[in-house]
């Protein structure tokens, strides 16, 4: 269900941070480290549940978006936010990553050869980049590792295809189901993004028994909770939004 964001733009020196998760989980987490126990977002950040999937958030994040600038108080950065998959070891159970590349890893086709992405059929893009001085901000001041983070609408259950990922990205650190979605439609509203995941499990086959959700969603509440001082001192107009092919 996707969560409406507060009627009232929240700002840190100017900048109004539109926080996307896909699921309450995920939203109550982020929504904690502002003392907001019940849900009601108070601090620096409007906060909503966009939906599971890239098709969803981008959905919900452009809306979002339109309806903020209809208002005449448009967002100045996005931020898809959740728990992941992490690349072992690189990306520990626990740890947390942000994304310096938001990379669609299924977009495309299969072909002979192997997989093709969509890019190299002539059409749209694959990978977003965040503002670069901004991940290496956020990365040192929430201790996460920087790296690419995949967007999948399948996620990996076997050895063999966290293997062929890792491939094919070498940079990668995470794998979840938003990111290039909320990214999409924030490059629509030439709207810098950023991509923040708490690890919740390995990527590769699926053993519900080492997944750890609540140990993930507690770092994912720090690091939010860390995350005020760095856009404090951030300037989005220096900043602008990246896109690559």
């Amino acid at each position: 269900m996707v969560v409406p964001a507060e009627e009232g733009l929240l700002t840190i020196s100017g900048v109004r941070v539109l926080v996307a998760t896909a699921v309450s989980v995920e939203r109550a987490a982020v929504a904690q480290a502002f003392g907001a126990a019940d849900g009601e977002v108070t601090g620096p950040f409007d906060v909503i549940a966009a939906g599971v999937g890239p098709a969803a958030s981008a959905a919900s994040v452009a809306s979002a978006l339109t309806a903020a600038a209809l208002r005449g108080a448009p967002y100045d950065l996005v931020v898809s936010a959740g728990i992941a998959g992490g690349f072992q070891p690189e990306a520990p159970v626990g740890s947390l990553v942000v994304a310096d590349e938001i990379t669609v890893a299924d977009l495309g086709a299969e072909t002979p050869d192997g997989f093709v992405p969509v890019t190299a059929l002539g059409f749209g893009a694959v990978t977003h980049r965040p503002p670069e001085a901004l991940v290496r901000d956020v990365a040192a001041v929430t201790n996460a590792r920087a790296g690419a983070v995949l967007t999948v609408s399948t996620v990996t259950g076997s050895a063999e295809r966290a293997t062929e990922l890792r491939a094919r990205h070498p940079s990668a650190l995470a794998e979840a189901m938003e990111g290039f979605g909320v990214a999409e439609a924030a490059a629509a509203h030439g709207v810098p993004v950023l991509e923040i995941r708490a690890v919740s499990n390995p990527v590769g086959p699926r053993d519900r028994a080492a997944w750890r959700i609540g140990d993930a969603l507690t770092a994912l509440t720090e690091a939010f909770g860390k995350l005020t001082p760095v856009l404090e001192s951030w300037n989005p107009h220096e900043h602008p939004h990246e896109r690559a092919g």
